[in-house]
C-alpha cells in the first residue's frame, strides 16, 4: 500500500518564516501538519496535568485532615469530577493521540497524516471542550454543581470535547489503515503504530457511546431531571468512560512504546513479534465494558451459586475484565525474552517506557481484584489507585516517548543525565500517588469523601499519596522546562541518534513539511536493520 498524496500538507503547513512571529501563530493555527497538531496536543495535555496535579494534592491535603477548611464543602464534588474528568480526558487520552499523531505517519513512511484537518479540527474541539468544562465546573457547574445554567454547559462541553478526540482518533486509525509505505503489510507495521491503532479503534467505538450518554443527559436535566438523577446522576451514568477498564484503552500506547523501546535499546530485533501483537491487541478488548457500558464484577461467593448462575457471572467477568489484562502478560514475557537475549543500553526512553508499562498493568491488576466482591473493596479508594498507576504510567511513559521522539521532531537532542533522574521522580510520584490508596483501600477510607474513621493510619496514606501528586506536578514541570530548553538549543540529534529500528529514523531531523524526501519500500517490520550489519541483529518475523 502506498502513501496517500502529500500536497495538502505541504501546501498548508509551511512556516512562513518571512511574516514574523505573527505569521508563525497564524501558520500553527491553521496548520495541517501531523507533526505541529502532535505537538499541540501533547504541550496542551502536559499543562493541564500541572493544574490537575495541583487539584489532586489540594484535596489529598483535605482528606489528610478531617479538620480541615481548605477547601469549601459544597465545591469538593466538582472538584472530585474535575480531577476525574481532567486527568483522564484533558491529559491521559490526549497526551497519548498526540504521541500518535506525531509519531505514526513518519513510522509509516507516510507523508501525511490521513485526514489531516480533521485531526486539526479535533483539537481545537477537544481544547475548546476541556475549557469549557473547567469553566463550566469553576461557576458551579459539572456533576454535582448547584448552576443548572453551567451543569447544561459541562455536559455540552464534554460532548465538544469527547467528539474532538474522537475525531483525532478516527484519522490516526485511517492513517494506519490507508498510508504505508509500500511493502508494510499489517504485520510489519511498527509496535507503537500498532498500539495507537487499537486504542484509536477503540475510541472512536467507546467515545460517540459517552456522547450519546451525555446528550440523553443534558436533555434530562435541562427539561426534567426525572430519569437520570438530574446533576448528581451525571457520573452515575457517564462514569463508564472516566474508569477502569475503559481508561486502559486511552493510555494503551504505552505498550506499543515500551516494545519499541527495549528493541530499540536491545539492537536486536524483538523475538516472537506476533505474540507482542497478540498482547497489545487483547488489551483493546477493554472497549467491549465501554460499548456495554458496563464493569461485569464477580459477586461475592461467587462458588456457592449454581452452575447456571456461576456461569453467568463468571464468563462476563472474564471477557470485560480479566481478558484485557491478559495482554500485558504476554507482552511483558516477549519484552523479558528481548532483554534476555541482549545486554540493553540504559536510557531515559527504555527506562520510562518499561516502568510506564509496569506501572499501567498494576493499575490493570488492581482494577480486577477491585471487581472481585469477595475482596469487600468496592466503594473505597481502591478503584482511585487503579485509575491513577493506568494515568500517571502514561504520563511516565509519555516522558520517555518525548525523550526518545522529540529529537527527531526537532533536530535536538534532550541529555539523558538530566532526563533519567525526572523518570526516576515520575516513577517515585507514581508509586507514592497510588500505592497508598490501595493500602487505604483494604483498610475501607470511601471513595470521594474527605471525612471519613476507618482503623489504621489515616493521615499516613492520603499524606503520602498528596506528596506523590505535588511531585508530580514538579517532576512535568521540570521536564517540561528541560524539553524546551534542550529542543531549542541542545545538541544536534542526527537522522538516527538511537540506532534505531524503524522508518521515522531514515528522514532528516527535523523532518521536511513532507517527511519524506523518497518513497521507501520496506521487506521487513524492522527496515533500517536490514540495511546495518547482520552481526547487530537477529531473525525476526516478517
Amino acid at each position: 500500500m502506498t502513501t496517500i498524496d502529500p500536497h495538502l500538507a505541504a501546501a498548508e503547513t509551511a512556516t512562513d518564516r518571512s511574516g514574523g512571529a505573527l505569521a508563525t501563530v497564524a501558520a500553527w493555527l491553521t496548520t495541517s501538519d501531523h507533526k505541529v497538531i502532535g505537538r499541540l496536543y501533547i504541550a496542551a495535555s502536559l499543562l493541564v496535568l500541572l493544574g490537575v496535579g495541583v487539584i489532586a494534592g489540594l484535596r489529598g491535603i483535605e482528606r489528610s485532615d478531617g479538620s480541615s477548611d481548605l477547601l469549601d464543602a459544597g465545591a469538593l464534588p466538582q472538584l472530585f469530577s474535575l480531577y476525574r474528568v481532567g486527568l483522564t480526558f484533558g491529559v491521559v487520552a490526549p497526551l497519548a493521540l498526540g504521541l500518535a499523531v506525531a509519531v505514526v505517519p513518519l513510522q509509516l513512511g507516510a507523508k501525511s497524516l490521513a485526514l489531516p484537518r480533521a485531526a486539526a479540527a479535533g483539537f481545537w474541539a477537544w481544547l475548546l471542550g476541556t475549557v469549557l468544562v473547567i469553566v463550566s465546573i469553576a461557576a458551579n457547574g459539572g456533576p454535582g454543581g448547584g448552576n443548572p445554567d453551567m451543569v447544561d454547559l459541562f455536559l455540552v462541553a464534554h460532548i465538544v470535547l469527547a467528539l474532538g478526540l474522537a475525531t483525532t482518533a478516527g484519522a490516526v486509525a485511517t492513517s494506519i489503515f490507508t498510508t504505508r509505505a509500500p511493502g508494510m503489510n499489517m504485520r510489519r507495521v511498527p509496535l507503537f503504530s500498532w498500539g495507537a491503532l487499537v486504542s484509536a479503534l477503540g475510541m472512536v467505538l467507546v467515545l460517540p457511546v459517552l456522547v450519546g450518554t451525555l446528550v440523553l443527559l443534558g436533555l434530562d436535566h435541562h427539561y426534567a431531571r426525572t430519569t437520570f438523577g438530574g446533576n448528581y446522576g451525571i457520573l452515575d451514568w457517564a462514569g463508564f468512560a472516566f474508569t477502569q477498564p475503559v481508561t486502559f484503552l486511552y493510555a494503551l500506547p504505552v505498550f506499543g512504546f515500551a516494545a519499541e523501546a527495549v528493541a530499540t535499546a536491545t539492537r536486536k530485533r524483538l523475538p516472537m513479534r506476533g505474540f507482542a501483537f497478540i498482547g497489545i491487541g487483547l488489551v483493546g478488548t477493554a472497549l467491549f465494558a465501554g460499548v456495554a457500558q458496563n464493569q461485569a464484577d464477580l459477586p461475592r461467593d461467587v462458588l456457592r451459586q449454581g452452575f447456571g448462575g456461576f456461569l453467568g457471572d463468571v464468563l462476563p467477568f472474564l471477557v470485560l475484565e480479566a481478558l484485557p489484562v491478559l495482554g500485558p502478560v504476554i507482552l511483558l514475557g516477549v519484552l523479558g525474552l528481548a532483554l534476555k537475549s541482549g545486554r540493553p543500553r540504559l536510557s531515559a526512553a527504555f527506562v520510562a517506557g518499561f516502568l510506564g508499562a509496569g506501572m499501567v498493568f498494576t493499575g490493570m491488576v488492581g482494577n480486577l481484584l477491585y471487581q472481585i466482591g469477595d475482596a469487600q473493596l468496592a466503594g473505597t479508594v481502591f478503584e482511585e489507585a487503579a485509575w491513577l498507576y493506568v494515568c500517571y504510567g502514561l504520563v511516565l511513559g509519555a516522558i520517555g516517548a518525548i525523550t526518545y521522539w522529540g529529537p527527531k521532531l526537532t533536530g535536538r537532542l534532550i541529555d539523558d543525565k538530566k532526563s533519567l533522574p525526572l523518570v526516576g521522580l515520575a516513577f517515585i510520584a507514581t508509586v507514592l500517588a497510588a500505592l497508598p490508596y490501595y493500602i487505604a483501600g483494604f483498610a475501607k477510607q470511601p471513595a470521594a469523601a474527605t471525612q471519613f474513621d476507618y482503623g489504621g493510619p489515616e493521615s499516613l496514606w492520603n499524606v503520602a499519596s498528596t506528596a506523590g501528586h505535588f511531585l508530580m506536578v514538579l517532576t512535568v514541570a521540570a521536564f517540561i522546562g528541560l524539553a524546551a530548553q534542550s529542543f531549542r538549543s541542545g545538541k544536534p540529534a542526527g537522522d538516527d541518534p538511537f540506532d534505531g529500528q524503524t522508518l521515522e529514523w531514515a528522514t532528516s531531523s527535523p523532518p521536511p513539511v513532507d517527511n519524506f524526501a523518497e518513497l521507501h519500500v520496506i521487506s521487513s517490520p524492522e527496515p533500517l536493520l536490514d540495511l546495518k550489519p547482520v552481526d547487530a541483529t537477529t531473525e525476526g518475523n516478517s
